[in-house]
């Protein structure tokens, strides 16, 4: 009898059998290429209750031809709303001409005789107009109450509004989209190890401070209790040659992954460019012009990772003797020579030592053979 097999799902789920990522690159991709989630959310309790509780991020997550009809709405229904409530003081306090007031009485607001006065009053005090045609009297100490409660909570709302605007504006996705990532990912030799590697750029001449360059490597999983895990995520360290520190993003840069035992492509099929997997790259800084925090996103299907290829030298030197960043070439490859399987490395360095090194090795399986020993030295 066998035992049922507990599937958990993370960030989507699906309700036929079929792989989360697969062939299809628009139906299958979690992670567009331009940054954006391909994660549809379904059955949230309460949804619009909580875009209604955060307010201001609803407001700045919203379109910009919904929030410009919005922000025309607002004030629009404001000084209708306040003008329908100035045209009722006067009715109550019998202003309009048609209830015939005598010549000494003097009404709460001058010259509001009609709804569309009372109108015309209300959008000239929320913005501060002030013709003086229309003006309150002190006659009426609700129409001074209710003026003041009136400036006061516009002012408010267009404190929020216009901090809302403000905030979209200076958000960091714009300087997120001068950010660029190659196309494609490779793997190829970089000093003697197999390297899983990625190209990215900054294509504005303000610097990104402090960047950091990670992957998450998203799969299904089966665990050793036979839990099958979709979109199991797992990190992919990225660095530039050598060095963990923050990397200059003045000039395009190869960031590399070392493919060896530690790595989570050890037992991936790289070479035929298939499996079930999603590589999302994502680069963290902060912008030096406003101190905003600033994420880039990708990802890489196995037909994007190029097996047995590099990326094309984009950076030239001028006549002029300035450095030229050519992005035309900025996502051409070139094909190169590969090891046959990613645990194969290359022998590099000094050719002495490489000849030393193979005759002390030839000596040590000679000897343990039982055959005379020869041992060639070179100089070294």
């Amino acid at each position: 009898m066998t035992s049922a097999t507990k599937v958990y799902y993370s960030q989507t789920t699906q309700t036929d059998s079929r792989p989360l990522i697969g062939s299809g690159l628009r139906r299958r991709r979690v992670m567009t290429k331009d940054g954006r989630s391909n994660v549809r959310m379904e059955h949230i309790a309460d949804k619009r209750f909580l875009y209604l509780k955060d307010l201001w991020t609803t407001f700045i997550d919203m379109q910009w031809r919904y929030k410009l009809v919005l922000f025309s709405a607002t004030f629009a229904g404001t000084w209708f709303a306040f003008g329908v409530i100035w045209y009722l003081v006067a009715v109550v306090h019998g202003d309009l001409l048609e209830f015939d007031p005598p010549a000494n009485h003097t009404p709460c607001v001058m010259q509001v005789h009609t709804l569309t006065g009372a109108f015309l009053f209300s959008l000239e005090s929320q913005t501060t107009i002030g013709y003086g045609f229309r003006y309150i009297s002190e006659e009426c100490p609700l129409a001074i109450v209710l003026l003041i409660t009136q400036l006061v909570l516009t002012t408010i709302m267009e404190i929020f509004i216009t901090g809302t605007f403000l905030a979209k504006i200076a958000r960091p996705k714009k300087r997120a989209e001068t950010i660029k990532f190659s196309q494609n990912a490779v793997v190829a030799q970089h000093n003697g190890k197999t390297c899983l590697m990625i190209r990215v750029a900054n294509m504005r001449k303000s610097l990104l401070i402090g960047c950091q360059v990670t992957g998450k490597l998203l799969q299904t999983h089966l665990t050793k209790e036979g839990e099958s895990v979709r979109l199991n995520q797992v990190n992919v360290d990225f660095q530039v040659d050598t060095s963990s520190d923050s990397p200059f993003l003045i000039l395009p840069l190869t960031f590399y992954h070392v493919v060896d035992d530690a790595s989570p492509f050890r037992d991936m099929a790289l070479r035929t460019g298939e499996g079930d997997f999603e590589l999302v790259v994502i680069l963290s800084g902060t912008v030096e012009s406003t101190s905003a925090t600033c994420q880039v996103r990708t990802s890489y299907l196995p037909e994007e990772i190029l097996w047995g290829y590099e990326f094309t030298p984009a950076i030239s030197l001028s006549a002029s003797g300035k450095y030229v960043a050519d992005f035309s070439l900025f996502d051409q490859v070139v094909k190169v020579t590969t090891p046959c399987c990613l645990h194969e490395t290359v022998r590099f360095g000094d050719p002495e030592k490489v000849k030393l090194e193979e005759s002390l090795r030839e000596a040590a399986e000679r000897e343990r053979e039982g055959a005379p020993l020869s041992v060639r030295i070179s100089n070294v």
